[in-house]
This record gives structure tokens, C-alpha cells and sequence, in this order.
């Protein structure tokens, strides 16, 4: 009896370990390297690859030009092939890419994603250099290097554009650093399986006739289990920018810069020269004499594929009026591990503030979510004083921990009855950490009726596409709140100005002129501090009178805009000259949405988005780079190792959103009491070898990153199997 006792005692406290420290950093029996991670690949001892980043970022007035250099080395003495799972900005136009090799640079071809993935798969196996550019979502990117030689170093040249939005009143640049974590969910993970990630395949299952696309291998993370082992020097920085008006702001809050230049002509570098890549970067800045602009207009015309045009528009400068009357603000927010220490305790301020600024004809709904929903109140409350009170207090003794089941929360938040004569507001907190975008972008789309949704990202390194798309979809806005210091002061902010739109209905007369393949077809609500951007093709050139209507707090509103689009003979610009690649990604934004909403069984939209991509170059995700040297490297590609670019932990996240980064996240209390209750049954019926099971437990790590504890002593015919968060009872 008291041997049993002790075998629950241990047991306990491996089920707590296991819950709040699978991701703590272990003694390495291996002996690493400084700046190295090494990991046990085919049976054989191999020190992953290395990566060095550069960002070479040119912005002119609303337009970034950018060059991204993805320098891969191989610190081993065998071949490897390489992948490195990174992001991009969701609405950034990947027009060119070259791979670097012994100081010859090849450029890369732009083909379908089918035939790209053959070449690469085919230059593997001759042993020679490839590269390979995979869109896996329109943030989420994968980069495989074949037979990454050891000593010799691999250069990718990435060059994207990418208009600047203006957010708050200030243009906001944001170049994401690193993709965080993916939940997928236990009924997703079973159906998809793994793929191959190696090859840069963009497999999909067909489930229920939907096709979707399998989420790339998440590689090892460092930070988490070796925090040591990341070069804290992985990522540089120049950036440079013009402006015909005077420059009158220029910062970020993300990262410190080094900032030299005049009013018109700025330049800026990390202030320690090279940083982790561990957050996103943003960058905002401002323009001076801005205030009376409402409308511009920029044209270019190629003589094969004719004129394009970008037409900026800016709510009038009025005071809001209460153009929203009753509402019910149904305030949703994600409590996974993910969002464990900076996150949650950003969303609390943010629910701190939005509580207390409630009218008293408001309604509220709290809903929390993470492996399941719960709600404050099964249904909507008035905001008296004593319910605001009940709910502060619900508020603050929300905790991180558990899945990311985003879905389910969504459902809820439009489960109940709406209160008569209010209007809904959905408030999301979250990160975004999920895999499957699709089915939540498209409840958003089913189900928003007349109702809006407004998202925040909280965190380093936010899922911008997935909040960005529930906001398009929700016909509100998306905001972020960084994990850094002043998150509290800057998410009361946010909260207290949860902003109606200043412009709605929004329509553009064209008064004769023949516009084409207009981009967004359906025009959204203009809110303060906002601006909308609308691209399209145009066969005329001249000068003309267009017509932008409204409805300013119900008021019928109307400006005429002067116009005036280039010709054939007129000069232009090198930004101008990026105006036809804009337009062609947003096409392919657009119509990727109308395939995600729709399913993707739309084949005539499929080949749309690989038309647009090789008419334009552009990397979509039906189309990829590839590039393959001329000759062999290897000599012997049979004895190539495949590996993964380690990635630095998220700013920020928590080891809970790490434990199995196949789809689930460290358990909430209730699932560690049933984990408990197995663990009782499993003593009950197998107490003979408890006492060799405590003398023999011993831990490793295996090659898929799962903790395994194998028996020794014990009879291997018994039957009993238990998992738990990736730890595995044989």
C-alpha cells in the first residue's frame, strides 16, 4: 500500500510537470554548440541549419518596395535539405526571387505549385542546389533548400511590394518576423495527418468535399526547450524613405531605431544593428500637411496590359455623432495558453476600460474560450452599475491555458437573442494562433447579418491575415496591442474608443469612365482615421470628373474628384511602375477570399489566381518560385539529411502554447483531473509493476519532438497506453 501511494505521489507530480513545464529547458546530454541546436535526424546525429535575415525596406510616400535575404548555412559534415517556415505581410506582392551560390545568382521561375514542387523534387535527387517558395496561407510561407552543402552558404533574394495603410491616422508598415504556433484542434489534426513539409508539398484532404490545405511541419522552437541555442543576431535592417511632403513622425514600438535623415528623406536601422526575430516589426509614421486631403489618384499605363489606377479615399473630417444608438457589445476573448502572462493580462486592461466607458443603455455579453466557451451570463445584461461590477470581477479571475477553439466561440457569440432595437458588436481578443482560418472566416461570412465585428490582436506576432479577414468580413476594423510594456495604456485606448464609422454606404460614380476589375467590388464603411484604397484597370487616358457618395450620420454626403490618368507618353514614376502588381495581388486577395468562402471546389477561380500569377509573377498559392543550379553540388544526394530552420519562441507566448505543436495546447484544470482519474484506474488494475514502473521511468526525446518515456522491466503484453500532451505511457 505505501508503494502505491508513492506511485501516486510521482504521478502527481509528473502530471503538474508535464502541464505547466513541458516546454522548460533541459539539460543537454548532446553537448551543443553556441548558437547551434542539435537533433538526433534518421538515426544520426545533426546540428539543424543556421539563418541569418536581412530586410532592405524602401518606402516612398504610401508604397513599401522590400528585399528580404534569407542567408541558410549548413554547420554540419553531411548534406541537408533545408525548409524554414517564416511570414510575410498577408497583402505583400512576392514579384521576384533569386538564390545566391558561390557568388552566381539564378533567377527564379515562376510556375504552378505542382510543377515547381517536380523540378524541386527532381533537382534533390541529381544533387543539385535548389530553392523552393511554398504559400501555405497568405502570411504563412515555407523556403526549402536542397542540398544545402556543408561551409557553403545560400542566399534567397525575396523583393515584395506592398501598400501602406493608414491606421489611426498614421501609416503603419509591418513586417512580421516569425509565424507563431498553430492550433488546430483535435477533430482537425486527426483529419490531416502530416505533411510533407520537406518537399514543400501543399497537400490537402478532402473532407466533406473541402479541400484543406495541410498547415506545414512546425519546426523546433527555440527558447522553449533551448533558449541558449538562438543566435540573438538573426535579423538586420535598412530602411529608407521619401516623401513629397515633410516627414513630421517617424517611430516604432516594437523596436528601438537608429534614425538619421532630413524632413523629406529619412533612414533607420535597429539600434543594435541586428535583433532576434522573435516579434514583428512596425513601423508608423506621419505626413504633414495631410489634414485637407480626402481623395488622390495615381495611374500607370504599360502598353501591353494597359492603364491601372489606385484611388485613395479618406472619411470628411466631421465630428462623430452618435450614429450607433442601443448596442450589445458581445466582448469574446481568448484565454489558451498562448495568450498566457503579457497577452491576457493586455486583454484584461482592454476589458477593464471597455466595461467601465459602457453607456447605461448598453448591453454586454462576456464569453471566455479556449479547449470550450463559457459565458460570463447565458445571456445579454444591461450595463447597470452593479452587472459592470460582476463582470469586472468575472474578468479578473480569467486564466490562460488550453486549445484555441475559435470556431465554437464565434458560434456562441452569435448563439443568443439580441436585445430589440440595439445593434451588435462582436469584440474578439485574441492572437489568431490557429490552422483552420477557413472555417472560421467563413462562419464570420455566414452569420454577421447586420451585426459588426471588430478584432483585436493581442501579442508579438498576431495572426494579422485571420483578423484582418474577420474584420473585412465583419465590416468593422482590426487593432493591435504588442506584448511590450505600455500594452495597459495602450489597450485602454482601444477600449475607450470603440469607434462607429464616419462614412457608410460608400459608392463611386464613375460619370462614363469605363473602369474594369475593380478592387474591393463591394466598398467598405469608412471609419476616422481610416482610408480606403480601391485599384482597377482602365483602357482611356485623359482627364475626368468622378463622383464618391456617402452617408455621413444618415446624411446623404457627396464629393466630385478631379482626375486626371496617364497615358502612353507620359513619365512615370518606379512606384507608379508597382501599381499593376498591387492590383494583381489584390485580385488574387480577393478572389483566394471568394474561393475560401465559397469552398474550393470552384476550379474557374483556381485557375483565375495561376493566371494572375504568371501573368504577373507573383507567388499566390497555386504558383511558386523555384530556382536549380546548373550542375550537382552533391555527389552523393542519397546521404542528405532533411531538417527544419529552428524558430526563436514568441515574444511574449508562453511555453503553454508550446507543448505539442501538432494542434493542442497545455490543458485546463478539468482536463488534469481526468487525467487523474485514468491514472487511478491504470493503478487499480496494474499494481504488480508499480514498483519496477517507479525504479525504470527514464525520458527522451524523439526525432518528432514528442517526450517519450519508455518501461523497461515491465511486461510489454499488458495493454495499457496512455498520452498526455504529447507524453506518451507504454
Amino acid at each position: 500500500m505505501f508503494e502505491i501511494t508513492r506511485f501516486l505521489f510521482l504521478l502527481l507530480i509528473f502530471v503538474v510537470s508535464t502541464s505547466s513545464d513541458a516546454g522548460a529547458e533541459q539539460p543537454d546530454p548532446l553537448g551543443k554548440k553556441a548558437g547551434t541546436i542539435v537533433a538526433m535526424l534518421n538515426g544520426q546525429q545533426v546540428e539543424l541549419p543556421l539563418l541569418s535575415a536581412h530586410y532592405d525596406v524602401d518606402v516612398v510616400g504610401d508604397l513599401a518596395q522590400v528585399t528580404l535575404s534569407q542567408t541558410f548555412l549548413n554547420p554540419n559534415d553531411v548534406p541537408l535539405h533545408a525548409t524554414y517556415l517564416f511570414p510575410l505581410n498577408q497583402k505583400a506582392a512576392v514579384h521576384a526571387m533569386e538564390m545566391e551560390l558561390e557568388g552566381q545568382r539564378i533567377v527564379a521561375q515562376i510556375k504552378e505549385k505542382q510543377e515547381a514542387n517536380a523540378v524541386f523534387k527532381q533537382a534533390k535527387a541529381e544533387g543539385k542546389a535548389a530553392s523552393l517558395l511554398t504559400q501555405h496561407r497568405p502570411n504563412m510561407f515555407t523556403q526549402d533548400i536542397a542540398n544545402l552543402m556543408p561551409g557553403n552558404p545560400v542566399t534567397v533574394h525575396l523583393q515584395y511590394v506592398q501598400s501602406v495603410p493608414k491606421v489611426d491616422g498614421a501609416y503603419e508598415l509591418v513586417v512580421p518576423m516569425v509565424v507563431g504556433p498553430r492550433y488546430q484542434g483535435a477533430t482537425e489534426s486527426a483529419q490531416q495527418g502530416k505533411p510533407d513539409a520537406m518537399s514543400g508539398s501543399d497537400e490537402v484532404d478532402v473532407v466533406s468535399g473541402w479541400e484543406i490545405d495541410r498547415l506545414p511541419t512546425y519546426p523546433q522552437v527555440l527558447g522553449v526547450s533551448t533558449s541558449k541555442a538562438i543566435d540573438s543576431q538573426r535579423v538586420s535592417l535598412d530602411m529608407s524613405m521619401t516623401a513629397a511632403l515633410p516627414i513630421s513622425g517617424l517611430w516604432s514600438s516594437t523596436h528601438k531605431l537608429s534614425i538619421s535623415g532630413d524632413e523629406t528623406k529619412k533612414q533607420a536601422t535597429f539600434e543594435n544593428t541586428r535583433e532576434v526575430d522573435n516579434k514583428d516589426f512596425v513601423l508608423r509614421y506621419e505626413l504633414a500637411a495631410e489634414t485637407s486631403v480626402t481623395a488622390g489618384l495615381d495611374s500607370y499605363y504599360e502598353d501591353e496590359k494597359g492603364g491601372f489606377f489606385s484611388l485613395l479615399i479618406e472619411p470628411p473630417k466631421v465630428t462623430a455623432e452618435a450614429t450607433i444608438g442601443k448596442r450589445e457589445l458581445v466582448f469574446v476573448l481568448d484565454t489558451s495558453g498562448s495568450m498566457g502572462g503579457a497577452p491576457i493580462a493586455a486583454s484584461k486592461a482592454f476589458m477593464r476600460a471597455a466595461i467601465n466607458n459602457l453607456r447605461p443603455d448598453d448591453y454586454f455579453r462576456i464569453l471566455r474560450f479556449a479547449n470550450e466557451t463559457t459565458a460570463f451570463e447565458e445571456q445579454s445584461l444591461i450595463a447597470s452599475e452593479h452587472n459592470k461590477q460582476a463582470g469586472l470581477e468575472y474578468v479578473s479571475g480569467l486564466y490562460a491555458g488550453g486549445g484555441t477553439e475559435l470556431n465554437a466561440a464565434l458560434k456562441a457569440a452569435f448563439g443568443t437573442q439580441q436585445p430589440k432595437d440595439t445593434t451588435r458588436i462582436v469584440i474578439f481578443l485574441t492572437d489568431g494562433y490557429i490552422g483552420n482560418e477557413r472555417k472560421v472566416i467563413q462562419t464570420v461570412a455566414n452569420r454577421i447579418g447586420k451585426a459588426r465585428l471588430y478584432a483585436f490582436g493581442v501579442g508579438s506576432s498576431v495572426n494579422r491575415f485571420l483578423l484582418e479577414a474577420l474584420a473585412t468580413e465583419g465590416r468593422g476594423y482590426a487593432r493591435y496591442v504588442g506584448a511590450e510594456e505600455s500594452f495597459h495604456e495602450t489597450a485602454e485606448a482601444f477600449a475607450k474608443d470603440l469607434k462607429t464609422p464616419v462614412l457608410i454606404d460608400v459608392s463611386i460614380d464613375w460619370n462614363g469612365l469605363e473602369v474594369e476589375e475593380q478592387s474591393p467590388t463591394k466598398l467598405p464603411d469608412l471609419f476616422e482615421g481610416r482610408a480606403l484604397r480601391i485599384l482597377g484597370r482602365y483602357q482611356k487616358s485623359g482627364k475626368h470628373t468622378i463622383f464618391i457618395s456617402g452617408l455621413v450620420n444618415g446624411k446623404a454626403a457627396r464629393m466630385p474628384l478631379e482626375i486626371d490618368l496617364s497615358g502612353r507618353t507620359q513619365q512615370q514614376s518606379s512606384e507608379k511602375k508597382a501599381l499593376p502588381i498591387i492590383w494583381a495581388r489584390e485580385q488574387i486577395f480577393a478572389k483566394n477570399r471568394a474561393y475560401t468562402i465559397g469552398g474550393s471546389s470552384n476550379q474557374a477561380l483556381k485557375n483565375e489566381i495561376i493566371k494572375l500569377g504568371l501573368d504577373h509573377s507573383l507567388q499566390t498559392r497555386f504558383t511558386s518560385f523555384i530556382a536549380v543550379s546548373e550542375g550537382p553540388v552533391n555527389h552523393a544526394p542519397e546521404n542528405a539529411v532533411s531538417a527544419l530552420v529552428p524558430l526563436p519562441q514568441v515574444s511574449g507566448v508562453t511555453t503553454k502554447a508550446y507543448p505539442n505543436l501538432s494542434g493542442s495546447s497545455a490543458p485546463e484544470p478539468e482536463g488534469i483531473m481526468g487525467l487523474l482519474i485514468v491514472i487511478m484506474g491504470l493503478v487499480a488494475r496494474f499494481r504488480q509493476n508499480l514498483v519496477s514502473m517507479v525504479r525504470t521511468i527514464r525520458c527522451s526525446i524523439t526525432r518528432t519532438g514528442q517526450r517519450s518515456i519508455p518501461l523497461e522491466g515491465l511486461d510489454r503484453s499488458l495493454p495499457y497506453k496512455l498520452r498526455r500532451d504529447g507524453w506518451w505511457l507504454d
